[in-house]
């Protein structure tokens, strides 16, 4: 989920909140009750989080009293960055270790393969029986190739096409104008930018996040198969890289990075006319990115009819805690992560698409969103939600992620020829693969 940095199961920083990312994490200390009379010892139950996730949590605070009447919870912060490499020193060391925390879908994983977190598909948490209830690929990106479950999904990014309604009637261009394929998306923006001077995008990075996202196949991650096969020297790749520079080359891009002040500026202005993300920034634009510009933002699907994620929350217990903590973790997870209340409570307040498929029957999708002029434009994310393939995940995605976007960059900005980019980010990732 993301107010995080856009990060599109990259594992490179988004917000998501950013989107919408997420991040968790509980510890579980047992405190007595002082004063006379005290009868039994009251729990506490800390719960660590990035803003956005850490006010769903304390909204989920009533919930979690009448459920467990003796265990308070105690909330406290940390930026989305500082709490991943927190988490990475703790599961290396197993110091300050939390019972239970919110991982983003980039990291997952990463921490998947190192054993550090807990098998959830094993007894007595048996994930599996529970595995129906959420949107398939979800559950997917949180299973390692060794069958072990190692976290809930709790929030998700459906793939969206958010564009200003207004730049695109200046430009004389339409919505299908900017969805029929990928080179027509291109091509739209240089008729945007000749008529209005606005940026089709915020940087060309943006282009190669989704299309490497396309036509993946079972078994198949972003740059790792099942096998640790590397798979960036591939047409996927290739056409990916390709799109970005045609769009560096007709100058479509602000060059500018998600979450930074001129990205937010880019789309109070207008000058920056599309933006491809996860649904939840619709909400973040509405509530403090840009609201003054209610009623002329619309979604539309992905260009070529691409489906695609865009970051996601999962919950999960660390192995090496405290095992008289877990049961009571395992708990949280659940009431966060598998009741529907708190799943749509989430939704409506911060954004956080639910994973939970139990949700998707409920009337606020239907509902127009003021923000995009009426378009009741749940209903599209819903169905991208239900028809997103699974995406394999794997320890090296974010190192992979830096190093494609590192070759980009080259061909981007020193004129690198792209087969030879793209080679040498093989042979990179091959030396890392097995680590």
């Amino acid at each position: 989920m993301h107010v995080r940095t856009l990060l599109i199961s990259t594992g490179r920083a988004v917000a998501r909140r950013c989107v919408l990312g997420g991040v968790l994490v509980g510890m579980l200390v047992g405190v007595l009750v002082g004063g006379p009379g005290a009868a039994q010892a009251q729990q506490v139950l800390t719960v660590a989080a990035y803003p956005a996730v850490d006010e769903i949590v304390r909204a989920a605070i009533p919930r979690w009293r009448q459920l467990h009447p003796t265990v308070d919870i105690r909330v406290t912060s940390r930026q989305f960055s500082d709490h991943h490499t927190a988490m990475t020193t703790a599961l290396s060391t197993s110091v300050y270790l939390p019972d239970v925390m919110a991982l983003e879908v980039g990291y997952v994983g990463r921490f998947a393969r190192g054993g550090g977190l807990q098998d959830l598909a094993a007894a007595p948490y048996d994930i599996a029986q529970f595995k129906a209830r959420w949107v398939p690929y979800a559950y997917q990106q949180a299973t390692n190739r060794r069958g072990q479950v190692v976290a809930a999904p709790t929030d998700i990014g459906p793939g969206t096409l958010l564009y200003r309604h207004d730049v695109l009637a200046k430009a004389g261009v339409g919505e299908a104008d900017l969805t029929r394929s990928w080179d027509s998306y291109v091509a739209t923006g240089v008729r945007i930018k000749a008529a209005t001077g606005a940026y089709l995008m915020a940087h060309a990075r943006d282009m190669k996040d989704i299309v490497i996202r396309t036509g993946i196949q079972p078994g198949e991650g972003l740059y790792y198969d099942s096998q640790s096969r590397v798979l960036v020297n591939s047409p996927r790749f290739v056409r990916a890289f390709e799109l970005a520079r045609e769009v560096r080359r007709h100058k479509l891009d602000a060059k500018v990075g998600a979450w930074s002040s001129e990205w937010a500026e880019g789309f109070k202005r207008g000058t920056i006319a599309t933006q491809m993300t996860g649904a939840w920034l619709a909400g973040h634009l509405n509530n403090w990115l840009a609201p003054a510009t209610a009623g002329l933002w619309r979604a539309a699907p992905l260009p070529e009819g691409a489906m695609a994620a865009y970051g996601g929350t999962f919950l999960a217990i660390a192995r090496a805690a405290p095992a008289a903590h877990k049961p009571l973790a395992w708990q949280f997870v659940k009431l966060m992560t598998l009741d529907r209340t708190m799943q749509l409570a989430a939704f409506k307040s911060q954004d956080a698409f639910p994973a939970l498929l139990e949700t998707f029957d409920d009337a606020f999708f239907d509902q127009p969103i003021a923000f995009l002029g009426g378009q009741p434009a749940r209903l599209d994310w819903r169905d991208a939600a239900r028809r997103i393939a699974a995406v394999d995940v794997h320890k090296q995605d974010a190192f992979a992620s830096e190093v494609i976007d590192t070759e980009l960059d080259k061909v981007l900005d020193r004129g690198k020829d792209i087969a030879t980019a793209l080679a040498d980010a093989q042979r990179l990732l091959l030396q890392r693969a097995k680590r």
